[in-house]
């Protein structure tokens, strides 16, 4: 079943949806997710309520049809033929997003309700699990090359890059500078290299 919102639309049924989300993603940045109301949302983007809550229905029907749009305007990897410059690209697009004041307070937001709201945590899940399988073909040429050991688990690797980023914007609030970014690529490039992330315990690491 297709989530409420999730048909991509064209003409000015396309503009409406960029208004609509545009105006969601302004109210969830400035407000937060327990105060998001799709009549707020109408208005912010100056269309029907009508056809916004025909289209999307709920409050979470709203913010899962955001994140996929986010998705698809995410940035494409990297290509720069070395592990550790894919993943400090991957570190830089991350910290950049959350280091900036509106996406960061948006994914704040995002992040918060999903903690207690079952279909936003879906919607959350979807997103990353999107954003993982793009960057997972770095690792995967990185072992074609003998940068890595076979039986490297690709999607781990991805993770450990944001992991840290992700503890300084939630837990910590520690900076979010680029050296940060630069240090995760290398922290996960290393452990990577040094098998760190392999699936079968029988493979060998590249020393």
């Amino acid at each position: 079943m297709e989530e409420p919102g999730s048909i991509r639309p064209g003409g000015r049924t396309a503009r409406v949806r960029a208004a609509v989300l545009r105006a969601a993603g302004d109210a969830l940045a400035e407000r937060g997710f327990a105060h998001l109301d799709l009549t707020d949302v109408a208005r912010r983007a100056e269309v029907g309520k009508t056809t916004v809550y025909r289209r999307w229905g709920t409050v979470t029907g709203l913010v899962a049809d955001l994140l996929t749009d986010m998705a698809e305007q995410s940035l494409p990897r990297a290509r720069t033929g070395s592990l550790e410059g894919d993943l400090r690209a991957n570190a830089r697009l991350v910290r950049k997003t959350l280091a900036d004041p509106r996406q960061g307070a948006l994914f704040g937001a995002i992040i918060a309700a999903a903690t207690s709201d079952t279909r936003t945590a879906e919607a959350l899940h979807r997103f990353y699990a999107r954003r993982i399988r793009e960057w997972v073909p770095c690792v995967e040429e990185a072992i074609d090359r003998g940068e890595l050991p076979e039986g490297t688990d690709a999607e781990e690797v991805v993770r450990a890059v944001s992991a840290p980023l992700y503890y300084r914007f939630l837990a910590s609030g520690d900076p979010l500078d680029e050296a940060t970014a630069d240090r995760a690529a290398k922290a996960a490039t290393a452990a990577a290299r040094a098998g760190a992330y392999i699936k079968d315990e029988q493979a060998r690491p590249i020393l």
